[in-house]
Order: C-alpha cells, then structure tokens, then sequence
C-alpha cells in the first residue's frame, strides 16, 4: 500500500466521521424540534380548548364558538401529524369535526357569569387575550385568512368593552342594592368615561346613555345623604341654631 492510499483513506475516514456526526446532530435536532413542537401544540390545543370551556356564556355566541372549536380542530390536527399513532387525538379530532359540521346550529351551552368583582373581571380579559393570541397565531400561519383575522381580532375588542359595560354597571347596581350611591356613583362614573374613550363612540350610545342615567341617580342620592333632615337633632344644627340666636340677640342690643 503506497503512502498516497494511506493518505486517501484516512481523509476518507475522518470524511466519513464528519459526515456520521453531521448526521447524529441533524437526527438530534429533528427530535428535540419534534418534541418541543409535541409540547407547543398542546399547550396551544389545551388552551384552545380551556377557552371554549370557561368563556362566560353572556358573552358567547354562535360563530365565536365556532371559531373557537375551528382553531382546535387545526392545532389538534397538527398534533396527530406529529403523533399519528395517537388514540386520544383521533377520538377528539372527530369530535370537533362534529361540532364544526353544525355550523351556525353549534349549541352554545357555557353558562353565564356574571362580572361582578375586579378579579373575575381580568380572568375573562385574560381570556380574550388568549383569544386574541390565538387568532393572531392562526392568521400568520394561513389558517385564517387576513380579513376574517381582523374581523375577530375587531370584535374581541368589542367583547371586552362589553365586558367592562357589565362590569361597571354590577358594581354599581351592588353599590345601590347596599345603600352605598357614593361606591354606586364611581362605578358608573367609571363606565361613563371608558365609553366616551372609545374610537367608536356611536356604536355603545344606548349604553352609554344608560350608565348616564344611573349615574345621575346615584348623584342625586348622595346629595340626598348630604343634606340634613329637619328633625336631626345633632351638634352641628344645634350650633347653627345658637349662632341665629346670639345674633339676634346682638342685632336687637345694637339696633
């Protein structure tokens, strides 16, 4: 063997080690990309699905249940290209098939609830913002086409100034219900301004208009609180009368 085949081989060799261990790291990464999309894609179909479930049934309807059930369906179905063999994703891939063959007939069965403190009032906000991410995530990657994205990322804004309407006007309705109108009279105070600060102000004016009444109710019941009734009898009208005698008693001396 002459020292110039000695030397091919042995490129030839250390050739052949890069190429295996270019190979083992391509194979590598393939599965880290594959389990780390495993991971995405469910937490992406576990919150698809957490939304769909807990979203409060006064602000669902129909076609936004829709959606919700046709973004599931597409991550779900990205699962199972991932996970072919998979039971579970296949029995819940022909659910949701199901439910999306109802179309506009999709039951909505999420039962109301109603916002009445802060703390459920950010959980339904957080909600849609999951929502909005969703349906972000879906128009970037084809799934929605880029009219129907703005569409609902439009009205998700529109769900939320509802949310803030029920949520101004129940804690002002409580405030009432406790005979407290100064609380009451915040509240709707707060609604009134949140909805003059609105891009679209005409859309809510039957709203509007009606937190304006209640809020004028609730003004007009603590300037009710605020004057004293004729029979309290308290240091403070007790002074008052004192003060009126003395100074009759001086203006008739001077006078």
């Amino acid at each position: 063997m002459t020292p110039l085949l000695i030397t091919l081989l042995i490129v030839a060799g250390i050739a052949l080690l890069i190429v295996i261990g270019y190979l083992n790291n391509v194979v590598e990464n393939s599965k880290l990309e594959r389990a780390r999309l495993k991971i995405e894609l469910a937490e992406r179909a576990r919150r698809c699905g957490e939304i769909n479930e807990t979203f409060p049934g006064q602000l669902m309807s129909p076609a936004l249940k829709l959606l919700m059930t046709r973004l599931e369906h597409n991550v779900t179905q990205r699962q199972l290209a991932v996970d072919k063999n998979s039971a579970p994703l296949k029995a819940r891939l022909a659910e949701l098939e199901g439910l999306i063959a109802l179309g506009d007939k999709l039951p909505v069965n999420n039962p109301p609830s109603p916002i009445q403190t802060e703390v459920k009032a950010k959980d339904v906000r957080f909600l849609l913002e999951a929502l909005h991410n969703q349906i972000v995530r879906a128009t970037q990657e084809g799934f929605l086409a880029s009219n129907e994205g703005k569409y609902w990322v439009k009205e998700i804004r529109h769900i939320l100034v509802l949310l803030h309407i029920e949520f101004f006007n129940n804690l002002g309705q409580q405030a009432l219900q406790q005979n407290q109108p100064g609380q009451a009279r915040l509240a709707f105070e707060r609604g009134v301004q949140y909805l003059r600060k609105q891009q679209e102000p005409k859309q809510y004016e039957e709203q509007l208009t009606y937190l304006e009444k209640l809020l004028a109710r609730a003004n007009a019941m603590v300037l009710d609180q605020m004057e004293p009734a004729e029979s309290d009898n308290n240091e403070l009208t007790e002074g008052l009368k004192t003060d009126e005698e003395e100074t009759w008693k001086k203006k008739v001396i001077y006078d």
